[in-house]
């Protein structure tokens, strides 16, 4: 029941540790969990590290635990499940080596039993001296899987509603909108692009180090010595490409409105242009896309440094993409179809994203997002997609 739990929750990309799992083996022992729905909290608080990661945990436990039951033989479980974990670890030996404080060459010389014998001393013999953080095996010295005879406290059944009560309130999903796969909130948009900022030196040395000033300090025996830094500014620039126009994008208006004020309050350099459907010759600083033209060639011309983010659904007929007379309001054929601009583009800008309001299980059903997709990474506009973007645009291409 365990290693299934922790094996499905490290599958749903939840990283659930081995020293997680192993604390959490420990409190099971020391009685501080008596029913499921102790376990459901006192489990979530060990082993998910995010609240991103809750409604996974949710998921994920509603589906391993429906029907389960507390058992007298549970400390015996729990003892059989740490040795199949031992049995799994042993197939990566350095890590291993090093998680239970051993030479290789030591480790290497003892028979599996003698290695099992250790594993489990290790369990039991730390008492308050294991605090150097290297070892993932116990820290208060009582065996997380009842080793030596010891059975974990008031571990009997807690009651059929009890557990049933864990499993509804899993099933329940009330961290849904937590979730990295969820919409996005105003602040998550400033937290995932904060990430983007590009931080350098500059100007004169008129800031006070703290950190140098006490390090200083301390190296001249107490004498003060105030130590000068240059301040640091965000040197990123940034042009972030807009579709702000037909029914299709309405409903994502909002949304990507939040993305816009979010991007302004963060970067010092950064164009905001605006586009309907696909490019042609122009963007626009305006959001009426009406007075302020920007050609393609001056977008073209801009530093090949900087990050280049396109917000848009992709969704339009494949006409305006891919042939020269897509656009009827214009009054005279184009010189080449408009998905060329967009190759220009991703050329120009190695550093470039595409990020899609639309849920990714709907991409499959436009053929120019397809098309797009193509041409730009494209990212869906949730905070794991967003995340992901800005990874992206960070990374050095």
């Amino acid at each position: 029941m365990f290693i299934a739990f922790f094996y499905a929750l490290r599958a749903r990309g939840i990283a659930v540790t081995p020293t997680a799992f192993l604390r959490l083996q420990r409190a099971l022992s020391l009685g501080l969990v008596t029913s499921l729905s102790d376990f459901y909290t006192v489990a979530r608080s060990i082993l998910v590290k995010s609240e991103r990661d809750f409604d996974l945990y949710d998921q994920v436990f509603a589906t391993c635990f429906e029907g389960e039951e507390w058992s007298e033989g549970i400390d015996l479980q729990l003892q059989n499940e740490a040795r199949a974990l031992l049995e799994e670890w042993l197939k990566d030996p350095e890590s291993l080596a090093d998680a239970l404080g051993l030479d290789p060459e030591k480790m290497a010389k003892l028979s599996a039993e003698e290695l099992e014998q250790y594993f489990f001393d290790r369990l039991q013999d730390q008492d308050g001296a294991h605090h150097k953080g290297r070892k993932w095996i116990g820290t208060g010295g009582i065996s997380p899987v009842g080793h030596s005879g010891q059975n974990p406290k008031g571990m009997r059944v807690g009651g059929t509603s009890k557990r049933r009560s864990a499993v509804k309130v899993a099933n329940e999903r009330r961290y849904r909108e937590y979730g990295r796969e969820a919409p996005l909130r105003r602040a998550d948009f400033g937290e995932a692009l904060k990430r983007l900022r590009h931080l350098k030196p500059v100007g004169p040395c008129d800031q006070i180090s703290i950190s140098k000033t006490l390090h200083s300090t301390m190296r001249n025996g107490g004498e003060i010595d105030i130590i000068f830094e240059r301040r640091l500014a965000d040197r990123l620039k940034v042009i972030l490409l807009i579709d702000n126009g037909g029914y299709s994008m309405d409903a994502y208006i909002e949304m990507v409105e939040h993305l816009f004020e979010q991007a302004r309050s963060h970067f010092r350099q950064l164009e905001i242009l605006y586009f309907h459907n696909t490019i042609y010759k122009r963007v626009w600083r305006d959001p009426q896309r009406s007075s302020q033209p920007v050609f393609l060639e001056q977008l073209l011309a801009a530093d090949p440094e900087t990050r280049l983010i396109v917000v848009g659904d992709a969704s339009m007929a494949p006409e305006e993409l891919l042939t020269t007379s897509g656009k009827l309001q214009l009054r005279q054929l184009l010189d080449r179809p408009s998905i060329e601009n967009f190759k220009d583009l991703a050329k120009a800008f190695r550093h470039a994203a595409w990020i899609n309001p639309q849920s990714r299980s709907l991409w499959k059903y436009g053929k120019t997002i397809g098309l797009l997709g193509g041409i730009f990474p494209m990212f869906e506009l949730t905070l794991c997609g967003l995340e992901k973007a800005v990874r992206h645009l960070a990374a050095r291409h």
